[in-house]
């Protein structure tokens, strides 16, 4: 195991399953200490909050409905009563194959309420929280659709767009003490609605999809790498923003 963030705690939303899980995974086998926080699945919360623990680092579950902005805002303080956090993840992401026609203003609200607005709280309190003169990390999770809008997803694309946007403000504001970076995935898992999946792969210049270890090891560089790095959007796409 490298141990990089040994002695270290990362907050990670929506780490619970998926990629946020891989994530949290990534994390501990670096050594960090882990803040779990999930929405609505306790018991793979729990599941994971043991699995990190047999790899010798503490793991915390923080429950909160990132829809509710007051709950967003209260989960760094929250966290921050287990110590320090070096490093906030915002990978809990809502998304939805919406087109422009089925977005009603719910869908839209529901979308930026998670994707754009409770990073933005999550950031504004991370920020407060770490003490003068120290170094912290913030990574956030994009999509490479956020560089490319297009007319699918709607709702989910443009939400992160403005979190890229968000991402480069961040950075701008946050320096020098705070780095702030973003990763814009592209194929990593297949779609968990159990849709076919292979004409994705046909417009991916890798032809495959990424593995799990490649994931870890962009989000250990952003959180453990140079800190002259910031404001930069790492894409893990194979390639498919650039077609």
């Amino acid at each position: 195991m490298k141990e990089e963030l040994v002695g270290k705690t990362v907050l990670i939303t929506g780490a619970a399953r998926r990629l946020g899980r891989e994530f949290a995974l990534a994390v501990a086998r670096a050594g960090g200490n882990i803040i779990l926080h999930y929405g609505h699945s306790p018991a793979e919360a729990k599941n994971l909050q043991g699995e990190i623990e047999n790899l010798g680092v503490q793991a915390h579950l923080l429950q909160a409905d990132l829809a509710d902005p007051l709950q967003a805002a209260e989960l760094i303080l929250r966290a921050a009563e287990f110590g320090p956090v070096f490093g906030l993840v915002n990978s809990a992401a809502i998304f939805e194959p919406l087109t422009l026609a089925a977005t009603d203003l719910s869908a839209w609200e529901r979308h930026m309420a998670v994707n754009l607005t409770a990073p933005f709280l999550l950031s504004q309190a991370f920020a407060r929280q770490v003490p003068q003169g120290a170094e912290g990390r913030i990574v956030n999770i994009l999509d490479w659709r956020a560089l490319r809008p297009a007319a699918d997803h709607f709702p989910y694309t443009i939400s992160k767009a403005g979190l890229a946007a968000l991402t480069h403000s961040l950075a701008a504001a946050l320096a020098p003490n705070i780095t702030v970076n973003g990763i814009a995935l592209g194929a990593i898992l297949p779609p968990s609605d159990g849709k076919p999946a292979d004409d994705i792969l046909k417009l991916v210049p890798a032809r495959r999809w990424a593995s799990l270890a490649e994931l870890g090891e962009v989000l250990l560089f952003l959180l453990t790498g140079p800190a002259y790095v910031t404001g930069e959007i790492i894409h893990l796409d194979g390639g498919r923003h650039i077609l």
